[in-house]
């Protein structure tokens, strides 16, 4: 924006219709007085988004197992792999690596503009397996009512309202964060990756030239016997293996 004013007055000037200074040059003059632009970005109002707690994840996965509906195996999938559900619902089959146990989600479609390589433990396999069922000419891993587009929002929100009133499909992102806080020993960075965060601190980013996919793909294992656990027993310490 700053740019296409400098333009426009610079122009302005060269035809008579102004003299004087651009207010909006940048050199030599507003940048002695702004914030360059890669030091800036979009910060969003702090909004927590309801979560079931951890101790509860594991009696709601079983009974989101119990229905046979596509809107459970998304939400399910959704919840394994914690991701966003614009990420999940948009998965393409043509995202799907099978044989690297592999979902990578291309940057046009990730909040942060970033390729995100999400690892695929077993029972996420196993939804896309089931899925397959389900395969149309659209590409879509969840595909919706009407051709060419995918399963809506609108479903899952209604199926968290039929099982868990109050409780959003988001904070099932929270509800892991949680989990890995209190009950692992993995880093917090870790637990970051796996969530696609934004490293905040730019001089960690530059350094950080890893997704840690391996890290990831362990802690994602150890979630998903998480929520596969018996729902009745209490909740049990579950650190990573060789800490």
């Amino acid at each position: 924006m700053r740019g296409r004013i400098e333009a426009v007055l610079d122009w302005a000037k060269v035809r008579g219709f102004r003299s004087g200074e651009n207010p909006a040059r940048w050199r030599g003059h507003l940048a002695h007085l702004l914030q360059k632009p890669k030091e800036i970005r979009r910060v969003r109002p702090l909004r927590h988004h309801p979560a079931v707690p951890y101790g509860e994840v594991a009696e709601f996965i079983a009974e989101l197992r119990a229905h046979a509906r596509v809107t459970a195996r998304a939400l399910e999938f959704i919840v394994l792999t914690v991701t966003r559900a614009n990420e999940a619902l948009g998965a393409q089959w043509s995202e799907i690596d099978f044989a690297k146990r592999l979902w990578i989600i291309p940057r046009e479609r990730m909040k942060v503009d970033r390729e995100h390589r999400v690892p695929l433990s077993p029972r996420v396999i196993a939804i896309l397996e089931e899925m397959k069922g389900a395969r149309r000419s659209d590409d879509f891993v969840f595909p919706g009512r009407k051709p060419g587009r995918p399963l809506s929002y609108t479903w899952l929100l209604m199926l968290m309202r039929e099982m868990r009133p109050g409780f959003t499909v988001h904070g099932f992102r929270s509800t892991f964060k949680d989990w890995c806080a209190d009950c692992t020993t993995y880093p917090d960075f870790v637990s970051e990756a796996a969530l696609a965060h934004v490293v905040a601190d730019r001089v960690a980013a530059a350094y950080r030239r890893t997704d840690l996919l391996e890290k990831r793909r362990e802690l994602m294992e150890v979630w998903e016997r998480y929520c596969a656990r018996p729902s009745s027993s209490s909740v049990i310490r579950l650190e990573r293996r060789g800490a």
